[in-house]
């Protein structure tokens, strides 16, 4: 099924596990570590598999941003 016609069901596309990491160049593992620690993105239980929406993995890599360090005006 391809994305044009979820979006016409009102349905989201989603990434397996393995789509995920591989978007975020990591290991399969390291997701699933995440997942472990509570540190991950949310995901949804289909069958055996997880998947994870685009807007929740979104939303998790936003709230991973550092906070931006002040611009030195010469202190220092």
């Amino acid at each position: 099924m391809n994305s044009e016609r979820l979006s016409g069901l009102g349905l989201e596309p989603m990434l397996t596990t393995s789509e995920l990491a591989e978007y975020l160049g990591v290991h399969v593992q390291a997701i699933y570590d995440l997942r472990s620690d509570g540190r991950g993105p949310a995901g949804l239980r289909v069958g055996r598999e997880i998947r994870y929406r685009i807007s929740d993995v979104v939303r998790w890599l936003d709230g991973l941003h550092e906070p931006e360090l002040a611009a030195s005006g010469g202190e220092g």
